[in-house]
């Protein structure tokens, strides 16, 4: 492998660390090489606290090889004071020479205005190393800045026989424990996890990550006439709730009641009010209904499908979906396909 590519996938490493604790921030993983040598690294650990460039200059025991050096970044450094300071004026200030960088910064703040500054103070700069790799480990952040809205994730387990639901309103749990867990860990990835009204009534569902250690993802849930009982699990103070309805708008302990237009447009209202609240990125864990809708608009961007063994003969079929697989396993008995919306 390339040199430049050997270390910027360290710094892609050492970045996926902080998934779920970095948002509405970027993964970012930097290291520091003298004479093929990594002598300092780190990563951006927690929202609000110092970024990967300065965790990796800390850590340096001899700052004064920082003079000889190369840093790596798998996304531009920041220009901008934000929480912390910029992180272009450190490398300036430690007077490293070279900068080696994956992606370019989709934030309008930065935005090619990191890598000018450098190279303007006579810094060699290297870019689009592993760009398509540094591209998706920050898709939600992309998504974030160039699309508007959060990434979306289609989440849903169907039978072996291609049904997704009973056909009659009853709960029936498709997957395996070792799955479950999965996607348990999977919650605590993601900003928010979004279902439908019926999905709530039916299974009473908690929507928490209690399987996993980590954090709870928002819950967000469309009633349109508020109709779920105020006793279903999702309303618990466990994590915080949305709900989208056309009634009231009020907050009731840690449940958010959004009223919205449901005329037209309803999910474009639900994306525009997520990312007015830096919700980053959310999984659809709804029913077929749900989901439906979200594929119908094209409003997806990452579909993970659970396929077990179980044989219905009759019941809610799963929804078509198509794209670019970039991931296939087996969890035991559950077959797992990642498919990446290959049409946005």
């Amino acid at each position: 492998m390339h040199m430049h590519q050997h270390y910027i996938q360290r710094c892609l490493d050492l970045a996926i660390q902080g998934l779920g604790n970095v948002a509405p921030n970027p993964l970012v993983g930097s290291v520091i090489v003298h004479d093929d040598k990594i002598i300092g690294e780190g990563y951006h650990q927690q929202f609000g606290k110092a970024h990967a460039e300065v965790n990796a200059i800390q850590s340096v025991n001899n700052r004064d090889l920082l003079k000889e050096s190369t840093l790596y970044v798998n996304l531009e450094p920041c220009s901008h004071f934000g929480k912390t300071p910029p992180c272009a004026d450190l490398i300036l200030q430690n007077k490293i020479p070279r900068v080696v960088i994956g992606s370019y910064d989709p934030n309008p703040k930065v935005a090619g205005k990191g890598i000018q500054k450098l190279r303007e103070a006579g810094v060699e700069v290297v870019t689009e190393i592993l760009i398509t790799e540094s591209d998706f480990l920050n898709r939600r952040f992309i998504a974030a800045h160039t699309k508007h809205r959060p990434y979306i994730i289609l989440k849903f387990a169907q039978s072996a026989d291609g049904f997704m639901a009973l056909t009659e309103p009853k709960q029936f749990w498709f997957t395996n424990e070792v799955s479950k867990k999965l996607m348990h860990k999977w919650r605590t990835e993601e900003e928010g996890i979004l279902v439908g009204r019926n999905t709530v009534a039916v299974d009473d569902c908690e929507l928490t990550a209690r399987l996993w250690p980590g954090k709870n993802p928002v819950r967000i849930v469309i009633d349109r006439k508020l109709s779920l009982p105020a006793d279903r699990k999702i309303f618990s103070a466990t994590a915080k709730t949305f709900v989208f309805n056309e009634v009231e708008n009020k907050t009731d302990a840690s449940t958010d009641f959004i009223q919205i237009d449901f005329s037209k447009n309803v999910l474009e209202k639900v994306m525009k009010h997520l990312q007015a609240n830096e919700i980053q990125s959310i999984i659809i864990e709804g029913g077929p209904d749900t989901l439906q809708h979200f594929i119908s608009q094209n409003l997806w961007d990452e579909a993970r499908i659970f396929t077990t063994p179980h044989q219905l003969k009759a019941g809610k079929p799963s929804p078509t979906i198509s794209g670019f697989v970039i991931e296939e396993a087996e969890i035991e008995t559950d077959k797992l396909k990642i498919i990446i919306n290959s049409t946005i």
